[in-house]
């Protein structure tokens, strides 16, 4: 047992010293890229949302230059069904739940792997009952020998990372995990930005449901004005035509509308991770949602490291430059050690007794001399997956820099735009007022009511689209900066710190100019 002994320990040093040599790993180390060399997103200085002088008032809002995303950003919409929903969909969305699985796979293959540094040892117990042919035993009428043979011995096999190519597999797989944990995030944020769009959108629906309704009860009331005047022969019939058939097509709209809520609804139902027959119970409508006042604009080197597909294409890149390490670490010699110690006796009783022991130990080094340039063109291959790894991310981060200036551009037309449709709803509504009482008297033709009526439908409308579409892109904002994650979490659940209630603040609610 001494030897055996011996030829593990041997096997031990080798490994060590082996590890050691891995230090060197051949091909790039790499390197992370640094921020690009730009200071801000739009070519002039962010300049904060403005409305036009003298005009409508609407609701003011401020970029803060440089200022951190909270974690926690949908709650500057102070709606409570709101935050209650992002909670339940955090919790139950099975998008995150398979996101956090890949986590888990990465990360056991990369420990698999760093099993092939240590030696792999295998155990192996033959019993066998031999009996010998007469023929072989010699020549004359030889009676047949028969034994029973026990062995049990150690497959003992070692492979020196001497070029670092197991050293490259695992950080490859290194990467690759942490690669999935930046693809979390980014589900994470997918998930919260898209329950705030949808329930945005329901509340816009909500609104454009309510406007038409408004809309309807004054075109029937006006039709039940024209038919007063043409029952006392004031109104010819083709007038009072001409309005039902204006009413009818306002209550043509209603149906489609109230089958997008609908969908909206489901879509939200699914969102927080739960059948449509189970309907959520939160409910959303323009104002129960607060336009928040200050918009934080990280850094660009912040938003960098902050956005999730950046940093799992850095990610990727890494796992890209190590596997050019092993595709490298392929060409070269390969060395091999096995031992193979053990015992063989005649009976079980004398396994590892003196004079049943025996061993092995074989070294061998192979070297690939020629394949056809297999070896050579996986090696460029693994090379052209890094520049490909390298390019990616540069899109990435042009395109990331590219969402957060057409945030900024939309919110700087967005409230232009919600004054634009406040003043045309205000004085369509007052030309339909001034028009229906024109109607009573009976000093206005028809086409002009008609044509009131229209321009108040799309005005009314238009103002509700407007206004959603302005909270809407405050969230774009939130989500092409990257949203907030819990990088200094205490706790191995990520759950409890993004869904924590924050330490009590002042919150800052939009004025109105």
């Amino acid at each position: 047992m001494r030897r055996v002994t011996a030829i593990l320990t041997r096997g031990l040093v080798t490994g060590g010293a082996s590890l050691w040599l891995a230090s060197c790993a051949v091909g790039p180390n790499f390197s992370p890229p640094p921020a690009p060399d730009v200071t801000r997103y739009t070519p002039e200085p962010t300049a904060s949302p403005r409305s036009y002088a003298g005009g409508p008032g609407v609701p003011r809002q401020r970029f803060v230059d440089g200022a951190d995303i909270p974690t926690r950003w949908w709650a500057a919409f102070r709606s409570t069904p709101l935050n209650e929903l992002i909670r339940l969909s955090v919790e139950h969305n099975p998008s995150l739940q398979a996101a956090e699985a890949s986590i888990r796979v990465a990360n056991f293959n990369a420990l698999a792997q760093r099993g092939l540094f240590f030696p792999q040892v295998g155990a192996n117990f033959t019993p066998s009952d031999q009996l010998v042919s007469n023929d072989v035993s010699g020549p004359g009428n030889t009676p047949q020998s028969r034994y029973t043979l026990y062995t049990a011995q150690l497959n003992i096999s070692f492979v020196p990372d001497v070029w670092g190519q197991n050293v490259r597999n695992v950080e490859s797989l290194d990467a690759l995990t942490e690669q999935t944990k930046f693809q979390l995030e980014a589900a994470y944020l997918t998930l919260t930005a898209n329950v705030v769009t949808a329930a945005i959108q329901e509340a816009s629906l909500r609104g454009q449901i309510a406007a038409i309704e408004r809309i309807i009860k004054i075109e029937r009331d006006i039709l039940a004005i024209l038919k007063n005047q043409f029952n006392a022969g004031q109104a010819a019939q083709v007038d009072v035509l001409a309005q039902e058939a204006t009413l009818a097509q306002s209550e043509q709209t209603l149906p489609p509308l109230q089958k997008q809520l609908a969908v909206q609804r489901d879509l939200l139902t699914a969102l927080a991770g739960q059948f449509s027959a189970d309907e959520i119970l939160q409910k959303f409508n323009l104002q129960n949602l607060t336009l928040p006042a200050n918009l934080p604009v990280s850094l660009p080197s912040t938003m960098v490291a902050q956005r999730p597909d950046v940093r799992a294409a850095e990610a990727n890149m890494h796992s890209a430059s190590a596997l050019v390490g092993v595709a490298i670490a392929a060409r070269l010699p390969n060395f091999t050690i096995t031992a193979n110690p053990g015992s063989t006796a005649f009976a079980l009783a004398d396994l590892f007794t003196p004079g049943t022991l025996f061993y092995s130990v074989v070294g061998s080094a192979t070297q690939t001399l020629f394949d056809g340039f297999t070896l050579y063109h996986k090696q460029k291959a693994a090379e052209a997956a890094l520049e490909q790894a390298n390019a990616q991310y540069r899109q990435t981060v042009v395109t990331a820099f590219q969402n957060v200036a057409d945030a900024v551009r939309s919110l700087q037309a967005d409230a232009r735009s919600v004054q634009a449709a406040i003043k045309a709803e205000n004085a369509a509504k007052a030309s339909l007022d001034i028009i229906q009482k024109q109607l009573v008297l009976g000093q206005v033709n028809q086409v002009i009511v008609l044509n009131a009526q229209q321009v108040y439908l799309n005005a009314a409308i238009a103002r509700v689209q407007a206004v959603a579409t302005r909270l809407s892109d405050t969230a774009a904002l939130f989500l092409a900066l990257g949203g907030g994650w819990p990088a200094h979490c205490t706790t191995t659940d990520w759950r409890a710190c993004v869904l924590a209630d924050p330490p009590a603040a002042p919150i800052r609610v939009s004025e109105t100019r």
